[in-house]
C-alpha cells in the first residue's frame, strides 16, 4: 500500500476518535489493568462496544495515544510489509502507546506487536475473535499479555443508559431488548439481524473457509432455538444433514470464537466425564435469540436462565451445571476450584415446580458442603429454610445487581 493512503486513514481515524460519543461508561473500564510490560486485549462479539470501552480507556488514561482500525475498507490490501509504513508513521508521532482494532485481520501481526513491546511501547489490542487473538499471541508473546472479554451492556447498563428503575419490568425490557449498545440506543432489531449475518458470513465463512455456509445457518438457528439446554454437538450430525461430527464440533468451536455462544459443561472431578457429558448451550444475548429463533413458544425461564449465566460468567470462568441422580442445580460457580456459589433459575416458583427446583439446589448444597444457595426467579423475594440449609429467593432485577 502506498504511504500517504496509510498516512492519511491515519489521520482521519484520529480525528473521527477525538470527535466520536464516547458512549455510557462501561463497568469494565474500572477492572482494565494499565500495565506497560503486557500487551492488553479486549475481545468480544462483534458491536458489543469494543472501540467504545477503547475511547473511554483512551480518554481516562492515555489522551496522547496511537490508534488504528485495521477493519477500514480501504485496509483490505495491508499486508506484514506495509507495517514498516505503519511503523514509520508510529515512530514521527513520537505517541508511546498503542491502540489496535481488529489487528487480526492481518496475517503476521503478531510479530509486529511482538516488536512494538519490546521497543518499550505501550500496546492495547481489540478483536472479535477469540482463538486468533489467545493462540497466536499465547505462541509469540509467551505470557506477556492480558485478556478482557466484553459482553453486551449487562442489566445494570441497560437500565442506567435508559434511565430506568431496576424492577420486574425493565428485566422483561432486558430480555426482549438484549443488550447490543446500538440496538438498546436506537431500538431497531434489525441491527441485530445485519449483525448476525456478518458474523456468520464475514467472521466464520470467509475466514476459516465454510463452504456449506447453508449448513452453517441451519446449525446456527438450531442454536438459538436451543439457548439453555443440554446437548452433544457430536450427535447433531444427522440432524443437521451433515456429513461428520467433526464438521458439527468445528462449527461449534468457530460459534464460540466469536463470541456467539458459550458451552457449560457438567461439573465432575473427572476431566473425562466432563468431556463427555452434555454440555448447557447459552447464548451471548437475548436480543439475538430473539431474531434468530424459530420458535413459535418462547420460552421465557431460559432466557432469565441466560442473563443470568452472563451475569455470572462475568464473575468467574469456572462454570458449571450440576446433575446427580436426576437432580439437577443450574449454576455451580467455582474460584480456583472451590465452590463459591449455587444458583437455581425459576421464572416462577409455585407448588408445581418448587419440589424439583429446592431438591435440586439442596442435592447441591450437600454436595458441596454449603449452607446457603439462591433461587433466581422473575419477581420474588422469599426465604426457605430446609434441612439445615438456607434458600434465598431472589428477583432477577436484585441479583442481576449483585
Amino acid at each position: 500500500m502506498k504511504s500517504s493512503v496509510i498516512e492519511t486513514i491515519t489521520s482521519e481515524q484520529a480525528a473521527f476518535l477525538l470527535t466520536a460519543d464516547s458512549g455510557l461508561e462501561r463497568e469494565d473500564l474500572r477492572s482494565l489493568p494499565d500495565l506497560s510490560a503486557y500487551v492488553l486485549i479486549i475481545s468480544g462479539i462483534r458491536r458489543c462496544g469494543k472501540s467504545t470501552l477503547l475511547k473511554q480507556f483512551l480518554t481516562s488514561k492515555h489522551k496522547n495515544a496511537f490508534f488504528f482500525n485495521f477493519e477500514d475498507i480501504r485496509l483490505y490490501d495491508f499486508s506484514i510489509e506495509d507495517f514498516q509504513i505503519l511503523d514509520k508513521i508510529i515512530n514521527d508521532s513520537g505517541k508511546r502507546t498503542l491502540f489496535f482494532d481488529e489487528i487480526q485481520v492481518v496475517k503476521g501481526w503478531e510479530l509486529f506487536v511482538r516488536q512494538k513491546l519490546e521497543q518499550g511501547f505501550r500496546v492495547v489490542l481489540s478483536g472479535s475473535n477469540a482463538n486468533l487473538l489467545s493462540r497466536e499471541l499465547g505462541t509469540k508473546l509467551t505470557g506477556r499479555h492480558i485478556t478482557r472479554e466484553l459482553y453486551p451492556f449487562s442489566y445494570g447498563e441497560f437500565c442506567r443508559f435508559k434511565n430506568i428503575e431496576k424492577d420486574k419490568n425493565s428485566v422483561l425490557e432486558y430480555l426482549a431488548t438484549g443488550g447490543f449498545p446500538e440496538v438498546v440506543k436506537s431500538g431497531n432489531g434489525e441491527i441485530l439481524q445485519f449483525l448476525l449475518e456478518d458474523i456468520l458470513n464475514r467472521d466464520i465463512a470467509v475466514r476459516y473457509g465454510v463452504r456449506d455456509v447453508a449448513a452453517l445457518k441451519r446449525l446456527c438457528s438450531f442454536v438459538l432455538n436451543n439457548a439453555g439446554n443440554l446437548l452433544s454437538p457430536s450427535k447433531l450430525t444427522g440432524a443437521m444433514g451433515m456429513k461428520s461430527a467433526s464438521t458439527v464440533l468445528d462449527y461449534f468451536s468457530y460459534f464460540e470464537a466469536c463470541y456467539l455462544l458459550n458451552l457449560m459443561p457438567k461439573f465432575a472431578f473427572s476431566a473425562k466425564s466432563q468431556m463427555l457429558s452434555p454440555k448447557k448451550l447459552y447464548i451471548i444475548d437475548t436480543g439475538l435469540i430473539k431474531v434468530g429463533s424459530t420458535a413459535f413458544s418462547e420460552n421465557s425461564g431460559h432466557l432469565l436462565e441466560n442473563v443470568v449465566f452472563y451475569h455470572l460468567l462475568h464473575k468467574s470462568k469456572e462454570l458449571f451445571y450440576f446433575n446427580e441422580n436426576g437432580k439437577e442445580c443450574d449454576f455451580v460457580r467455582l474460584e480456583n476450584g472451590k465452590c463459591k456459589e449455587l444458583v437455581q433459575v425459576c421464572w416462577d416458583l409455585n407448588a408445581d415446580n418448587e419440589s424439583r427446583e429446592v431438591g435440586g439446589l439442596i442435592d447441591a448444597m450437600k454436595f458441596f458442603k454449603l449452607h446457603t444457595g439462591t433461587i433466581v426467579t422473575l419477581d420474588s423475594n422469599d426465604l426457605i429454610k430446609k434441612e439445615g440449609k438456607t434458600i434465598n429467593i431472589v428477583a432477577a432485577s436484585k441479583f442481576l445487581q449483585i
